[in-house]
This record gives C-alpha cells, sequence and structure tokens, in this order.
C-alpha cells in the first residue's frame, strides 16, 4: 500500500483554509466526474479527490493526518504505526462498511477501524454535548499496578476564515489496575459541552499499551522471551527473573528445547480472573571466540555424537 498526499492530489498548500480546499475539490471535481470527464482515469482520480477533500476538510481527521503526513511522502511504501492517530480527540461518526466502499485501502486503513462511536443528544430546548473519543498509550507495568497519568490530546479548532489549528487538552487520568487492552476509560463531563444549559457530553479513551520489547500480550494474557544457557536447558536450572509484577524464581525443567512454554498461573494482567505469563524459551549457544572454547565444541562434537536435523 502506497501512502497519498491529499493536498498534492487537490493542488493546495498544506496551510490551506478549508474553504480553499473546497475550491479546489469543486474545481477537479468539474474536471473528473466521471458523468462529464472523458479522461481515461476519470474514475479513479474522482475517487482519490473525494478522499482528499473527506479528510482535508474534517479538522479532526485532518490533524492527524497532517502528523503522519510528516514522516511519508506520495507513493511511499505504507503501514500505518498502530499509534498514528494517538493522543487526537475525535467527536464520533465513523464510517459503515458501504461508505468505506467508495474509498482506497489507504482511507479504509486509516478512518475505517469504527472506533468512532456517534455522538448522542436529546433533541430538546436543551441538548446534551456530544461524546468525545481519543485513543491513549500506556505502559504495561500501569496495568498490573494502577496509576495516575498525565495525557495531553490535542483538539483541532476552525477558526473563523476555515484554518485549522490544535489546542491542547491537559488532563489527569487514573489509569485502573488490571485494565485490558482496548478498553475504555470514561471521563464524565469532558466531551462537547452541552447546548442551552444540556449537560456536557462524555469523554471515551482507549487505552492501548506501550509496544515493550520485553512482553506481548494477549488480552489478559503476557509473553515473554527468556534467554537460557544451553547446559540450563539440558540439566535444568533454578533462575530469578523479572516480570511486571515482580522478580519471581523460576525452575527450568531439564530437557527444555528451544520455544518451550512455561506458564506462570496468575500472573497476567491482574483481575477478578487474572491472566497468565508465559515465558517462552530461547536457548542461545556462547560464542566460540576463545580457543577453550573451541576446545569445548570440539570435545562436544567428538563425545557427544548428535545430528539436530535428524528426523525423529
Amino acid at each position: 500500500m502506497e501512502f497519498k498526499d491529499y493536498y498534492q492530489i487537490l493542488g493546495v498548500d498544506k496551510a490551506a483554509s478549508i474553504p480553499d480546499i473546497k475550491k479546489a475539490y469543486r474545481k477537479l471535481a468539474r474536471k473528473y466526474h466521471p458523468d462529464i470527464s472523458k479522461e481515461p482515469d476519470a474514475a479513479l482520480r474522482m475517487q482519490e479527490i473525494n478522499e482528499a477533500k473527506t479528510v482535508l476538510t474534517d479538522p479532526e481527521k485532518r490533524a492527524a493526518y497532517d502528523q503522519l503526513g510528516e514522516r511519508y511522502h506520495a507513493g511511499q511504501d505504507f503501514r500505518p504505526p498502530p499509534d498514528w492517530d494517538a493522543g487526537f480527540e475525535y467527536s464520533g461518526g465513523g464510517f459503515e462498511e458501504f461508505d468505506l466502499g467508495e474509498f482506497s485501502d489507504f482511507f479504509a486503513n486509516l478512518f475505517g477501524h469504527g472506533g468512532r462511536t456517534r455522538s448522542r443528544a436529546h433533541h430538546a430546548y436543551q441538548m446534551r454535548g456530544g461524546d468525545r473519543h481519543a485513543r491513549i498509550f500506556v505502559d504495561l507495568s500501569d496495568a498490573f499496578h494502577g496509576a495516575t497519568r498525565s495525557v495531553t490530546l490535542h483538539v483541532p479548532q476552525t477558526d473563523a476564515q476555515g484554518y485549522v489549528s490544535l489546542q491542547e487538552h491537559n488532563l489527569k487520568v487514573r489509569i485502573p489496575k488490571g485494565i485490558k487492552e482496548g478498553q475504555h476509560i470514561r471521563l464524565a463531563g469532558q466531551g462537547h459541552p452541552g447546548i442551552g444549559g444540556g449537560e456536557p457530553g462524555d469523554l471515551y479513551l482507549e487505552v492501548h499499551f506501550t509496544p515493550s520489547p520485553d512482553y506481548r500480550v494477549e488480552g489478559k494474557d503476557v509473553f515473554a522471551t527468556l534467554r537460557v544457557a544451553p547446559w540450563e536447558a539440558a540439566l535444568g536450572a533454578a533462575i530469578d527473573v523479572p516480570t511486571p509484577s515482580g522478580q519471581v524464581h523460576l525452575k527450568i525443567p531439564k530437557g527444555s528445547q528451544g520455544g518451550r512454554k512455561l506458564r506462570l498461573k496468575g500472573r497476567g494482567i491482574p483481575g477478578a480472573e487474572p491472566g497468565d505469563l508465559y515465558f517462552v524459551l530461547e536457548v542461545v549457544l556462547p560464542p566460540a571466540n576463545t580457543d577453550k572454547a573451541r576446545q569445548l565444541y570440539e570435545a562436544m562434537a567428538r563425545d557427544m555424537p548428535f545430528n539436530p536435523r535428524q528426523t525423529r
């Protein structure tokens, strides 16, 4: 999948106002609309023009796309990072499947997650403010111990001339112990203000874990790679290893092979039914970088005939 430069598609500057973007869209639409255009690629060009207008005239989508676009250029091989839109507030109103069929895979991958739920409102003399949504990333340790974190969200604002700017929304957020990937934290009254004295909406924070070089999370289970020496795997050992909830004394069964999983029941994400922690063994060979080490390997090759490729 290639990165799309929506500004380039519409032929506008990145600082263009929303009225300027709409003007450029109308000009291109008159040229490429399939009903009137004789251009051979009119349908494809019109799809790109519609996508570009959809994103760049929506202050929320545009703000997140602008941040992403700082790292890519048109035509570059692209896979959206999992945190590409983290820290931006959204009003909701995602795209249904039949709408996404009109757009490219690039658009669908960025904006078609369905994670933005529609705002709720009571249509009367008083109107409840709409809910807002944002994704945040927290450390795995916060799920094990709970924490209070400072979070800064970016809220797009459009001025009277149609120019988009970002305002910061600073919050103190309590991360409850035992929270899992994808769960939401509701902050009552932190959404859109109400109308006519109506109550404000809520802000929903969708929680994800910051990628870790040490741990991988699946639901409420946690996985870690444990590097062991050949003699620890072959003869068995008892070693101290760190975990998100503290150090544990772990027994390596003798005769273990690389890839074996050692399960610590109840040591995963805490909760009424806690997850498990799995250590996946990786047997690491010491280097043969000294005369003594080479002699030991040669002795093993001579005294311990072994063909790892032999069929069992």
